[in-house]
């Protein structure tokens, strides 16, 4: 039986009593996708899982993406490998939803941690369906009109200015150009509408004027962030979170240098928001 603790008022669970070391049956994995369209991301400690049944939990939600831009684990292309060493630490510290810059971004993540540094480390994530909810019907209404542009140089641009990095990244570059998707994305299971931009990949507003849209954006930048809409989460070795990239942002915090921290993810394919 399945101990469900809900961590914060918007969104985040703790689920005890559920072992992912083996295939899900088809009735534990709608319970667990039941869970995920409930709470929006979910916590589960304890899971020493291998890559493979990892990749086979995530083949259970559907087809998994690559990232162009990470090492991966050996002999799983669809597992990327997140790590940040005193000699390269990591660069990604912004509030974000995953690889936006595809047509179709993830529809869910699963990271798991591997190495986990004695002290900081915690991730934040945050509702968008409960950032949505906030906001006045006039400015709900004037946003739902509203595209916004996606672009993977700029999520990666202080990897791109790296010596070397564009060179690295130029197939990455041109496999991934700018895309554009709404604003306000409706989730396609729940029926929830959610805010859809985020600060590491979007670049601005299509309909809107350049300093206009700066401006909404960091209103909206800003407004995504409320402690209310939010939970936060501290990593011990072998936790798996998985949570819903259609209607979620998140955030690392990266108080740790200069400690090792290793983790592991894989992502989902999701469809075109609309």
């Amino acid at each position: 039986m399945l101990d469900i603790k809900p961590m914060a008022g918007a969104l985040g669970a703790e689920i005890h009593g559920l072992d992912l070391s083996g295939e899900l049956g088809e009735g534990d994995f709608a319970r667990v996708r039941k869970l995920l369209n409930e709470y929006q991301v979910i916590f589960i400690r304890d899971q020493d899982i291998s890559p493979a049944n990892m990749k086979a939990l995530a083949l259970s939600f559907g087809p998994v993406q690559t990232h162009p831009a990470y090492e991966t684990v050996e002999g799983f292309p669809e597992i990327t490998i997140l790590e940040s060493t005193p000699e390269k630490p990591t660069k990604i510290e912004t509030w974000h939803t995953d690889m936006t810059f595809n047509q179709h971004p993830p529809m869910a993540t699963m990271l798991k941690s591997d190495i986990i540094p004695l002290k900081g480390g915690d991730t934040l994530w945050s509702s968008m369906t409960a950032a949505y909810d906030a906001l006045s019907v006039p400015m709900q209404k004037f946003l739902e009109d509203l595209n916004a542009v996606h672009d993977f140089r700029w999520g990666f641009k202080e990897s791109l200015a790296e010596p070397g990095g564009a060179e690295r990244l130029k197939d990455a570059v041109a496999a991934n150009p700018p895309v554009r998707h709404p604003v306000i994305r409706t989730h396609p299971e729940t029926g929830k509408k959610a805010i859809f931009v985020n600060e590491l990949f979007t670049t601005h507003i299509d309909e809107l004027r350049r300093d206009e849209s700066d401006a909404l954006l960091g209103f909206l930048y800003k407004h995504v962030t409320t402690d209310e809409f939010t939970c936060r989460f501290h990593w011990q070795a072998n936790s798996l979170v998985i949570w819903d990239n259609r209607c979620t942002q998140h955030k690392p915090i990266n108080d740790y240098f200069p400690a090792h921290r290793r983790m592991e993810r894989i992502t989902i394919d999701g469809d075109k928001p609309y």
